[in-house]
């Protein structure tokens, strides 16, 4: 049985994927953060990545996830992409990582998360503000150097549409209904770029399925490992 490596997203950390397990199939939990291109850090995580491997990825984790894809096709046995997105930055997402990197390189990396990014994650519910005092509590542990790398990664990030195109193994394209960062376009794009994936719409999530509704999330996952 493959390991699977889990890639969180953004100014996340393995608590993202809160109690998630698959036993006995082994988790390796790897973080983005030292590098400023997705290629690096994509070339980080398979580094130390066993020869073959399940992937799933969130937001910028799934971003990264598909470079991993795109570097080493034949590694990676299963593919699963959540509330994230293939293409490359658009220009006015490009204008504002500038000033966001400013800030927090400035003291203000609070205010960047607060203001700006974490409003804009979640479904509403009644574990809102549980969730977003986890997300602060994961971006501030990590840091404005972190934010800054992983925000020129995404900001120079490439398009990955034929880098999906080519996968043929097995495919999850998940995403929170109420997710308003990565749209559903996004994710009906990667459906149709890989015809085999299944496409789960999660409807009580926003950006981060994996805490806001982590059961249903789970079984998805679950299912996708054990597809054939």
């Amino acid at each position: 049985m493959t390991p699977l490596v889990l890639i969180p997203g953004m100014m996340c950390d393995a608590r993202m994927w809160g109690n998630f397990w698959v036993a006995p199939r082994k988790l390796i939990h790897a973080l983005p953060t030292e590098y400023d291109t997705v290629q690096a850090l994509a070339a980080d995580i398979l580094k130390t990545a066993p020869p073959r491997f399940a992937l799933a990825g969130l937001s910028m984790g799934g971003i990264v996830a598909m470079e991993v894809l795109a570097q080493s096709p034949a590694r990676v046995e299963r593919l699963a992409l959540m509330d994230t997105n293939p293409r490359a930055e658009t220009p006015e997402a490009k204008a504002r990582r500038g000033p966001q990197i400013a800030k927090a390189l400035a003291g203000g990396l609070e205010s960047v998360l607060r203001e700006e990014m974490k409003p804009n994650y979640l479904a509403p519910g009644p574990r809102k503000k549980q969730i977003l005092d986890l997300c602060m509590d994961m971006a501030l542990a990590l840091g404005p150097n972190v934010f800054a790398r992983q925000s020129v990664a995404l900001r120079e990030r490439p398009d990955q549409s034929a880098t999906l195109a080519a996968f043929r193994g097995p495919a999850l394209v998940l995403m929170g209904q109420h997710d308003r960062l990565c749209p559903r376009d996004r994710h009906e794009q990667m459906h149709m770029l890989m015809p085999q994936s299944r496409f789960v719409t999660i409807p009580s999530a926003g950006h981060l399925p994996t805490l806001e509704a982590p059961n249903l999330t789970f079984a998805h996952l679950r299912h996708w490992l054990q597809r054939s």
